[in-house]
């Protein structure tokens, strides 16, 4: 079994508690604000109560809606984290990885090398096309192979920084076995469904010495 480190969708169930509700918050100072003033002018006061009531109603629904988008987004975490933790004892997982200012997935260090992941749980169809990766044949709103390759060159400075030069490659994984090629590489991206990913990391390949290894995870930890 890997040596799993931090606890996977941990940020992502943050993150979207607070971008998700911060309206809800603001519609519930708005309240208790004109609710105040209302006992001393009920005029424009009470309008204004009547307008925070239904945007907090409001921004309710939404907020939730999108916390339930990160919430999917964490639950797919959980199951690549899982599947990676099944990896030989010579790996290490780490989760929620902070590279600057980003939360990365998962890193994972071991003898194949170092690996950036990004996590995607889309229920559609993914395909490639053009070098570009769509869900049901349309381009997503946001790159998934330019946000992992950004990832992955911040793992890398955050490593250069702390003392370890070798390469990070980038890994789009798809918690939801959606992508109908299952494994394929692109850009220098490898997209995989994570039932692959077992097979594909525990490979007998050397990249990285124990003894380099060690000292990387040292690295790694410090860095957590």
């Amino acid at each position: 079994m890997a040596e799993v480190h931090g606890t996977a969708g941990e940020w992502a169930r943050v993150k979207g508690m607070v971008s998700g509700l911060w309206p809800l918050f603001l519609g519930v100072f708005a309240a208790g604000f004109s609710a105040a003033v209302s006992l001393v002018s009920v005029g424009w006061a009470a309008a204004l109560l009547v307008v925070s009531l239904v945007y907090m109603a409001w921004s309710l629904n939404k907020g939730l809606r999108h916390v339930e988008r990160f919430f999917k987004g964490a639950r797919g975490e959980e199951k690549v984290s899982g599947i990676l933790e099944n990896l030989p004892g010579s790996y290490h997982v780490f989760n929620d990885f902070v590279a600057g200012r980003v939360h990365v997935d998962h890193v994972v260090a071991g003898p194949a090398g170092v690996f950036a992941v990004e996590t995607k749980y889309w229920r559609g169809r993914v395909t490639v096309e053009d070098d570009h990766v769509l869900i049901d044949g349309q381009l997503p709103s946001r790159s998934p192979l330019a946000q992992v390759k950004k990832e992955a060159s911040l793992v890398k400075a955050a490593l250069a920084g702390s003392g370890w030069n070798g390469t990070v490659t980038p890994v789009l994984a798809f918690a939801s076995d959606t992508f109908e090629a299952a494994i394929a590489e692109i850009q220098g991206v490898v997209i995989i469904n994570s039932n692959h990913l077992r097979e594909s990391f525990g490979t007998e390949r050397v990249v990285i010495a124990p003894d380099e290894l060690d000292r990387l995870v040292r690295l790694m930890e410090n860095n957590s």
